[in-house]
């Protein structure tokens, strides 16, 4: 039996997984800041309604146009720098984002009376910070996917999602005793300041421990250091098995890569629509807003706050859930009855905004929708993502579709802000529209869903990548390499 040095796994894992952290982090804890900001950098301005609105938007949602950035660089920095290199790049970048966003006066003019003259480089600052979640979002589950056993591999790379959900859930904490420190006003002169500058402490943490972990084999051996590599493996398992190991990562260097639509349109089509309704249903509009949605249902700061460390909890809960279950119940039924539940509830809750109701159902109905999500479209959209492309266009497939997912986010986290400031709105519909909105999106989900999106439970990668063969239900005998499928791909179904 293979000896596996399962402490050293679980602490690499554990460093890696503190990208993840941050992701969470770091999208989540402008939640208890955006009052704060529009009071200093927006009003100020005297724009009016629209403009107000969606320079409002855009600023509390740049950090996710940092997002996309940081994705198409991801790939590049994990092959020029290194898997650990490039979460070095990501550790640095929450820093330098989270002080200079506390910050943004620094070296410009006194701290506190700039206002709206200090936008623009609180604006970089954050986008700076979401470069480090977008790199982050791909090379610490790489990481972690690269340093595990296969037999345990899948359960710590889930763990990076845990992680991201954690990350909001703490700090949704940490925003809530800083919010408690004072009252509104102090909370919007020097409050949010240190909700954003606590990110340094995590961001500390990451880079200081990223020094004492090592490359990873794949990485050693994609530079030809394959001593190195071995050196690596043999602290995480015994000599034959790292001597295996470093022979599979040479034999898969050498798959072809073949171009995007080698296997027909619909498997590229079908992960950007994936990608892009896991946003459409809303999910951030409720995690970046949560506050000043309970805020507009008439809640105190202080109730808002802790309101949202319910929505954070239920959010962790479930996604553990998901995590133990996604494998037992299949990836279609869970996104299917997840989306319907999330549609039923953010139609509930559109109604009850409408309705002006208060008290505990508007709460009620958020934690169904969050856990409608988290059971479903959050983790298990990302482990079809990595199921359903083959190999050979991977790496394109997955960048796309991951950028469409930051680009959907900017945009529903940016148009949510413009739709809750309406008046004309707001005079109809009191605050509800944003939400049958995303109600209907999640119902066109699970349609997506049930139509288009076939079952990849326990199916070898290859025989899913049979499934996006039209016509055909398996691999004809004589289909012996990705060469020879990708040209009986194109022959049936031009790309």
């Amino acid at each position: 039996m293979t000896k596996v040095n399962t402490s050293l796994i679980v602490g690499l894992t554990f460093v890696a997984t503190l990208g993840g952290l941050l992701f969470g982090y770091d999208t989540a804890v402008i939640s208890g800041a955006v009052s704060s900001i529009d009071a200093y950098f927006i009003t100020p301005q005297h724009l009016s309604e629209t403009a107000a609105s969606s320079w409002s938007g855009w600023t509390i949602s740049c950090a996710t146009f940092g997002c996309v950035l940081g994705a198409a660089l991801a790939g590049w920095l994990s092959n020029s720098l290194g898997r650990k290199g490039g979460m070095i790049v990501a550790a640095l970048l929450f820093l330098v984002g989270s002080i200079g966003s506390a910050i943004p006066e620094l070296g410009l003019g006194s701290i506190g009376h700039m206002g709206p003259a200090a936008l623009w480089p609180f604006i970089l600052y954050r986008i700076l910070g979401g470069v480090g979640v977008g790199v982050a979002s791909m090379l610490s589950p790489l990481y972690i996917a690269e340093i595990s056993p296969s037999a345990i591999r899948g359960r710590l790379v889930s763990f990076n999602q845990l992680a991201i959900v954690g990350g909001m859930l703490i700090v949704y904490f940490v925003n809530w005793y800083i919010a408690a420190q004072g009252d509104d006003a102090w909370l919007k002169a020097t409050g949010w300041r240190l909700m954003l500058a606590s990110e340094a402490i995590p961001s500390l943490l990451f880079l200081t421990l990223l020094m004492f972990v090592p490359d990873t084999p794949r990485w050693f051996v994609l530079r030809g250091q394959n001593e190195r590599a071995l050196q690596a493996l043999r602290r995480i398992t015994d000599e034959a098995d790292a001597r295996t190991i470093v022979t599979e990562i040479e034999n898969t260097l050498k798959t072809p890569t073949l171009p995007l639509f080698s296997f027909g349109t619909a498997v590229v089509v079908v992960g950007i629509l994936l990608s892009v309704f896991q946003q459409f249903v809303g999910i951030n509009a409720v995690l970046y807003y949560a506050p000043l949605m309970f805020g507009n249902l008439g809640a105190s700061t202080d109730s808002a706050m802790l309101q949202t460390i319910v929505v954070g909890a239920a959010n962790t809960i479930f996604t553990v859930i998901a995590i133990l279950t996604v494998d037992r119940w299949g990836r279609r039924p869970l996104l299917i009855v997840g989306a319907l539940i999330m549609g039923v509830a953010m139609i509930v809750l559109g109604c009850l905004f409408y309705a002006k109701a208060s008290g505990i159902a508007p709460l009620i109905a958020i934690l169904t929708y969050i856990a409608g999500f988290a059971l479903s479209w959050g983790p298990v959209v990302w482990v079809l993502l990595s199921e359903m492309f083959p190999n050979a266009i991977k790496g394109k497939a997955m960048a796309i579709a991951v950028a469409a997912q930051w680009i959907a986010n900017l945009f529903v986290s940016w148009t949510f802000k413009i739709l809750i400031g309406s008046s004309a709105l707001n005079a109809l519909f009191n605050h509800g529209f944003p939400y049958w909105i995303y109600g209907a999106m999640s119902l066109l989900a699970a349609f997506l869903v049930a139509r288009y999106v076939p079952e990849t439970k326990g199916k070898t990668l290859e025989a899913i990548q049979d499934l996006w063969r039209p016509g055909s239900a398996r691999l004809p005998a004589s289909a012996g390499t990705l060469e020879d499928v990708a040209m009986a791909g194109k022959a049936k179904w031009p790309g």
